[in-house]
């Protein structure tokens, strides 16, 4: 049984119209939102062996701010996770060793949520990842598989879906 953790990056900001979209930092909500995301993570001892990112700013923030609550997290940036497809993020899954059982993913929409939907087999939390996956919202997948390459699309269990808001209404609405 392996297990995927999927997060999407938190909110970033806009307010330089010059800065490329790679370079956007984290907004204060978003800054305020990883955090919050990060105790919850801590609070339920979610864990993971390996760290795969994408490497735009708002994601390094992200860990960042995962890393300030967790520890420190040594990701592996990959230019090729940013703005992925949902098969170029399935292929890097599939490529993970197989001696990580937990794998946390960090990336952007609308790879991430449409990875998560590929995976997950059905259920009520899968129905609210199709209304919306908003920025800091992490989703938990159990996975029946000995190795990252046998991940098959519909086979998982959407176990979590964690999103700001549930956590601090004051970081709603949803983005």
């Amino acid at each position: 049984m392996k297990t995927l953790i999927l997060l999407r990056h938190a909110k970033s900001g806009w307010d330089d119209p010059i800065l490329r979209d790679f370079d956007r930092p984290l907004n204060p909500r978003g800054r305020r939102a990883a955090a919050t995301v990060a105790r919850e993570m801590q609070r339920l001892g979610l864990s993971f062996d390996r760290v795969l990112a994408s490497p735009a700013r708002r994601v390094v923030e992200t860990i960042d701010a995962l890393g300030d609550v967790l520890g420190a997290l040594s990701p592996h940036y990959d230019r090729q996770l940013y703005l992925a497809s949902p098969e170029t993020l399935l292929e890097a899954v599939r490529a993970a060793p197989d001696g990580a059982e937990r794998l946390l993913l960090v990336g952007h929409s609308p790879g991430i949520e449409m990875l998560a939907l590929a995976l997950s087999a059905g259920g009520t939390l899968r129905a609210e990842i199709e209304v919306k996956y908003p920025t800091a919202s992490l989703a938990e997948i159990a996975l029946p598989a000995a190795g990252w390459s046998q991940v098959r699309e519909g086979s998982g269990e959407l176990r979590r879906f964690i999103r700001p808001r549930d956590l601090d209404p004051a970081l709603g609405p949803d983005e």
